[in-house]
């Protein structure tokens, strides 16, 4: 939190307001279950946790209920009553845009969902249209909570400097100043990050990966990427692009990929190849048709599940052996195969990977679909500035 122009590095005004900003992001931090409506601690359990005194702590709950920031419950004397982050205190908001579709959810501040909402795009979509209907579904959601204050965006593609720089893979997109045209479209703050990034923050914080201090997110829809945790931070790379694991080569006399280059791991296992693979035996059949097709037997589905996942573990070999995380996660629209992809993957790993690692573990999403649009919100819970009123 900024300091007052008037309060010198070390003053007691700047220490009062770092103490209320550890106070803050501890209330904010939330509950550790998405489902949990909680996230409440008592004065005593803020103390221990900051480090702050008992008395340093009540005065710090006094400051920020007078500004309504916080809410509290009677308890068992003045250090046992609750505290939470007020309703009042604001919402923020996540959107996440996919190549055919846009999820807009609204949450409280520690990134709790209070509402979402999917709707379809055009497969070749313009910007303004995407961000047009996203600002009507927030509009909607919004009606009747107090003030969105931050929105977190999330696009399937490489994002660097806020720009997507890639017009092979998010065309509608390319060389726009996302986070500036975003904050025209939703009348607040913004902050811009790549889909499957967003996805390993809330598999970390919520799903499969909670517990891990490295866990790699890979998300398989009509593209592939991948999200990378570190000593439990997001890691990015010097330039912001890291885990697009979808352009790894396999093969370069393979097939033509989007990107330009040939036999990337994203034409072997992304959901296009799948159907395409599938288009003349199962001529109207969705990814969930050919993924039914192949629970009730059909072997020639089952076989182009086998092959993708084959070609995943391929890849995620190379990345266990580079990063060696505790868990490899995997969703997107292809998780949803479940174990007719997930297990032909582990044998690719295994071939594959050094004997120290080859039994990583390969699990689907436990958040799924949403788990890119989870992700948003919680960005934009870590990036609201919550001030004091007079700090």
């Amino acid at each position: 939190m900024p300091t007052s122009p008037h309060s010198a590095p070390g003053s007691t005004s700047t220490l009062r307001v770092a103490n209320q900003q550890r106070v803050l992001d501890l209330l904010r931090r939330g509950p550790d279950d998405l489902d949990d409506p909680t996230g409440v601690f008592t004065q005593a359990e803020i103390s221990r946790a900051t480090g702050l005194a008992p008395a340093t702590v009540s005065n710090i709950v006094r400051d920020l209920a007078g500004s309504g920031l916080v809410s509290t419950d009677p308890g068992s004397g003045r250090r046992g009553s609750s505290v939470r982050l007020a309703p009042g205190a604001g919402t923020v908001a996540g959107v996440d845009f996919g190549h055919s579709h846009v999820a807009v959810a609204i949450g409280d501040l520690t990134g709790r969902i209070l509402g979402e909402e999917r709707r379809p795009l055009p497969h070749a979509h313009h910007h303004d249209e995407a961000l047009t209907l996203a600002t009507e579904m927030l509009e909607g959601l919004a009606s009747g909570h107090s003030r969105v204050k931050h929105v977190g965006l999330g696009l399937p593609a490489p994002v660097t400097d806020e720009t997507v720089g890639s017009s092979s893979i998010f065309p509608g997109w390319d060389g726009v100043n996302t986070r500036l045209v975003a904050e025209a479209h939703l009348g607040t703050t913004v902050s811009v990050e790549n889909d499957a990034n967003l996805g390993a923050i809330a598999e970390h914080r919520y799903g499969v990966g909670r517990g891990h201090d490295s866990s790699v997110f890979v998300k398989i829809s009509s593209g592939v990427g991948a999200g990378i945790i570190i000593d439990n931070r997001l890691y990015h790379g010097s330039g912001g692009t890291a885990g697009e694991i979808g352009h790894l080569t396999l093969d370069e006399q393979g097939p033509l990929c989007r990107c330009g280059s040939r036999g990337c791991l994203e034409a072997y296992t992304s959901s296009g190849p799948v159907l395409e693979m599938m288009a003349a035996q199962l001529p109207d059949a969705d990814l969930d048709g050919v993924f039914a097709a192949a629970h009730d037997g059909h072997i020639s589905a089952q076989r182009a599940l086998e092959d993708a996942g084959l070609h995943l573990g391929w890849a995620l070999a190379s990345i266990v052996n580079l990063l060696n995380p505790s868990v490899v996660v995997v969703g997107g629209d292809m998780a949803r195969a479940g174990e007719l992809l997930l297990a032909s993957a582990r044998i690719g790993l295994r071939r594959h990977a050094l004997d120290s690692v080859a039994t990583t573990p390969v699990l689907g999403s436990l958040l799924g679909e949403r788990a890119s649009l989870v992700g948003a919100v919680l960005l934009a819970a870590e990036n609201t500035h919550l001030a004091v009123d007079g700090s």
